[in-house]
């Protein structure tokens, strides 16, 4: 009887420390969470409670950087004459990249961080954003010459991503973030290639 009574408070304080690492911002309440494993998934709670400035400075300019990119293929989807591999290369940006603004999106709003903040208003990327004339060169370009000139500034706004990915990669500290640098690092450095190999039989 007297261990018994010796453990009832250990035993108290481990629930609670459990309970804690537990809670978060998914209160779903399920067990979904309870899963320790040696191969947990990432919870929603592992994301708000790992991160640091790095992270959060990842997702913003990521966010906006990514928009940027789905406005450039947007504007070359609305053309005519485009060559039609660029197009497909366009909706494949489109379609990589709207999710994971999402992904980012949702990180932000569990870390407690302003979303509203990562819009392309007032942020100088330098070489990793396009200028408004740029943006406006390749509006107003058309055919052939749209598909060139989309290739060449997108090229340069892809390395601009895979600097800024590379950067959380090494300083990051969320593993969800630095995990999707990582892909970001692999998918544009691929799209490059494919870019350069378009411009080079154009």
């Amino acid at each position: 009887m007297k261990l018994r009574t010796t453990m009832l408070p250990a035993i108290g304080l481990l629930a609670t420390v459990l309970l804690a690492g537990c809670s978060g911002t998914g209160s779903s309440g399920d067990m979904s969470g309870m899963d320790h494993g040696s191969s947990p998934a990432p919870s929603d709670s592992d994301a708000a409670a790992d991160f640091n400035d790095a992270d959060v400075a990842f997702a913003m300019g990521m966010i906006a950087h990514h928009q940027q990119a789905i406005e450039m293929s947007d504007m070359l989807l609305e053309k005519d004459g485009v060559d039609p591999a660029v197009a497909d290369l366009a909706q494949t940006i489109k379609d990589a990249q709207q999710p994971e603004i999402d992904t980012m999106t949702e990180w932000l709003d569990d870390w407690g961080q302003p979303v509203e903040s990562s819009g392309m208003e007032g942020m100088d990327h330098g070489g990793m954003m396009m200028s408004e004339d740029d943006m406006a060169a390749l509006e107003s370009a058309t055919g052939e010459e749209g598909s060139t000139l989309f290739l060449e500034q997108m090229i340069v706004h892809h390395e601009g991503a895979i600097d800024m990915a590379e950067t959380e990669a090494a300083e990051g500290q969320n593993p969800d973030a630095t995990a999707l640098a990582e892909k970001i690092i692999t998918d544009q450095t691929a799209e490059i290639q494919q870019m350069r190999s378009l411009l080079a039989s154009s």
